[in-house]
């Protein structure tokens, strides 16, 4: 039994060192890149970044854009920093989310359409709309207007309670029943009484 369990235990680590090596390959590769485009070897670069971006890696995919839309070190292309923004984007990243609907809505590389530019900036906001129909959030909602609406009530309250009693002193004093205006502290009293 202890030799089943340490030869299990072996395997799952084996198995988590082995994906952790593939996953932290990526990052160099990517930053070798970047190193070689920086110096100048663009056909290099771009030869690990097309690897990289067909086996997923978002970054790449995002890089590829962004040179072939400034062309940067290759032939500026509209079209293929388009079709890699959407690479990126339908990876779930936001910011080439934001440069496709950019892209449309100057007509860089595509027709210039502001509905479908719309479309690519609020992709994002969509995913969240859900919220407004959870249960519990709708019942925060309404508990907090109710709060806001009985605070308000409550200082409008407290105004016309204010006013009342200006308007009764005033009143009272032209009718001769007071020599002089009530103080702060008596119109303050006499509000307190008011139903």
């Amino acid at each position: 039994m202890k030799r089943l369990l340490a030869s299990l235990c072996c395997t799952v680590l084996g198995i988590a060192f082995v994906a952790q090596a593939k996953a932290d390959d990526v990052e160099p590769a990517l930053y070798r890149a970047a190193m070689l485009h920086k110096a100048g070897e663009t056909g290099a670069a771009l030869a690990i970044w097309l690897d990289r971006a067909n086996r997923g890696s978002v970054d790449a995919a995002y890089n590829l854009a962004v040179i072939y839309q400034h062309g940067d070190g290759v032939a500026l292309d509209y079209g293929k920093a388009m079709h890699w923004y959407k690479v990126a984007a339908d990876r779930g990243d936001k910011a080439s989310r934001i440069q496709v609907g950019l892209m449309y809505q100057i007509g860089q590389g595509v027709a210039a359409d502001q509905e479908e530019a719309h479309r690519w900036y609020t992709m994002d906001r969509r995913q969240h709309l859900h919220h407004e129909h959870d249960p519990q959030l709708a019942a925060w909602r309404r508990q907090a207007l109710a709060l806001i609406e009985e605070r308000d009530r409550r200082a409008q309250v407290a105004v016309s309670r204010s006013s009342s009693a200006l308007v009764l002193a005033d009143l009272q004093r032209r009718a001769g029943m007071l020599s002089e205006p009530p103080s702060a502290k008596a119109l303050l009293a006499s509000s307190a009484r008011l139903p």
